[in-house]
């Protein structure tokens, strides 16, 4: 059942608002449909990030949702344009969602009572089910079976380094102090080397099985030779901007090797590599262990690299 909103922003309808704590940010660009379906169903404060929409979006969300705070960048920003949303936000917890998702009934105060929970914690990710069957992400399930070790009584679950964007809520103020998402990677992979940093600041990111995403991905998702291309770019970047030298040239010369399409992604890496070099920070020596350990553990981690826990969706 979907939500309204009251003027100030926080859910209305047959439900409250679910916790105070707690905004939901989105970034979008050119999915207004999708955006009409699924913004109603946040149930609290919404920011909306429009990265340079040309189909009506901004127009559209703000005659059918005018208590959305509808942000215009007037250009793509990819991912980055969530860290704007972050910065806007006043709550200590943000959740993102996607155009095509939506967190369930119950799973914003849920993933709010785990980072309350656990002060060390970061980020939390949660579960997601796709599409209208319902399907368990099998994601999830690389998540819960995290070997990394450290979450103990310190965290609400397994410690991980790999989350689904869509489907996380971080602690506000870490995630600003992790630098947020970055505008080298954007976009798709951009959850990599959030999850790093955060890591290496001593807030890393759990998973948590309980709270639910659904995710309806949208038709033009669907090119997977494009996604495999966009990935492999990402991945090449996050290595260059926090591996040393040795691990990021490996990236790169994997990327180049695999297929056609991560090829052309390692070559579209190049326009950004100014950009990667300035922002360049090796992570410390913990995290680069947890990342070989998971490289060497996670399933498929060297056929699906940007899939394992020391990834990204």
């Amino acid at each position: 059942m979907q939500s309204t909103l009251r003027p100030d922003g926080s859910g209305d309808g047959p439900e409250p608002p679910e916790d105070p704590r707690v905004t939901v940010v989105v970034a979008s660009r050119d999915r207004r449909d999708d955006l009409l379906r699924t913004l109603g169903r946040h149930r609290a404060r919404v920011i909306l990030v429009d990265n340079g929409s040309t189909d009506g979006t901004v127009e559209a969300v703000r005659r059918a949702f005018p208590n959305v705070e509808v942000v215009e960048l007037g250009r793509n920003l990819a991912a980055a344009g969530r860290t704007i949303g972050v910065r806007r936000a006043t709550t200590p917890f943000v959740a993102f969602a996607d155009d095509d998702s939506w967190w369930s009934p119950g799973s914003l105060a849920a993933a709010a009572d785990a980072l309350a929970s656990a002060p060390a914690a970061g980020l939390v990710a949660v579960d997601v089910l796709v599409g209208a069957a319902e399907r368990r992400d099998p994601f999830c399930d690389v998540l819960a079976a995290s070997p990394l070790e450290g979450g103990g009584e310190l965290l609400p679950g397994p410690r991980v380094l790999g989350f689904m964007a869509c489907a996380a809520m971080v602690r506000r103020d870490a995630f600003l102090r992790a630098g947020g998402f970055d505008d080298v990677v954007r976009f798709p992979g951009e959850e990599e080397r959030l999850a790093w940093d955060l890591t290496a600041q001593g807030a890393p990111p759990a998973y948590v099985a309980g709270p639910v995403v659904h995710h309806h991905p949208s038709p033009r998702r669907h090119d997977a030779a494009a996604r495999r291309r966009a990935v492999a770019r990402s991945r090449v970047l996050t290595g260059l901007l926090r591996l040393p030298r040795r691990d990021a040239l490996v990236r790169v010369r994997q990327a180049l090797v695999e297929d056609a399409a991560t090829r052309r992604g390692a070559l579209d890496a190049v326009r950004d590599l100014p950009g990667a070099l300035r922002q360049r920070r090796v992570l410390p020596r913990h995290v680069l262990a947890d990342i070989a350990q998971l490289d060497g553990s996670a399933p498929g981690a060297g056929d699906r690299p940007a899939r394992g826990v020391a990834g990204s969706r």
